[in-house]
């Protein structure tokens, strides 16, 4: 009961980002709006639902996030399994419900994708930095039993810097689920790997980073040693 009570949250929090952030890209097309104004609706989007469920699940909502958390010993492959799934069902379900409300063309334009003139080699290095930065901030607010209690505001802050660097790089995914839903349901899946392999190699050097050193508690010093 408590995996099915995480499962869902991870469905929900993933479906609430990708659902604001189709929307504010959508929106800042139409009414002129700065890539400032889509980088706070996304991460504001971030920091209320990693608050909301991160009591429930972690609040990870990123298949990459997920996958840090296992290179870095905080999880197991089969509960990280079906958070994966439940996070790219429920992009996937935003996804269907932003193609219904603007249609198809706007959301495959919200769809991340590579700048003009950028190469997917360049693409992949930007999503996995900035991934690198998420995973850092979960490890370091929510995934250390040691991290202090800020809930998902750190993470919303990261996020947000993210968009402002990468929006016009690559769309600054820095998770598959961000690119799946929308690019699914639209048809737009150009570059798409680029979207799995730049965050999952981030998320995955957090982890290593984060779980197995960084934030590894000492070992107690021996007897008789300071």
């Amino acid at each position: 009961m408590k995996d099915f009570k995480a499962i869902l949250a991870e469905l929900i929090g993933t479906f609430a980002l990708v659902f604001i952030a189709v929307g504010a890209v959508h929106n800042a097309s139409q009414q002129h709006m700065d890539l400032l104004g889509i980088a706070m609706a996304q991460g504001l989007a971030v920091a209320a639902m990693v608050s909301a469920i991160g009591v429930v699940s972690g609040g990870h909502l990123n298949p990459a996030v997920t996958f840090g958390a296992v290179i870095g010993g905080k999880m197991e492959g089969g509960r990280a399994a079906a958070y994966i799934i439940a996070q790219l069902a429920g992009a996937v379900a935003a996804g269907l419900v932003c193609l219904f409300i603007f249609g198809k063309g706007a959301t495959s334009a919200a769809t991340p994708d590579l700048g003009q003139k950028v190469s997917a080699g360049i693409g992949i290095l930007t999503e996995g930095v900035l991934t690198f930065f998420w995973v850092f901030a979960m490890f370091g607010t929510m995934l250390d039993p040691r991290a202090p209690k800020l809930g998902g505001l750190a993470v919303g802050f990261v996020v947000a810097v993210g968009v402002l660097f990468g929006g016009p790089i690559t769309g600054a995914a820095m998770n598959p689920a961000r690119a799946v839903g929308p690019g699914l349901v639209s048809g737009h899946l150009t570059n798409h790997l680029v979207y799995w392999i730049g965050p999952m190699l981030g998320g995955a050097v957090a982890g290593l980073l984060c779980g197995r050193l960084l934030m590894k508690p000492e070992p107690p010093p021996l007897p008789g040693k300071k």
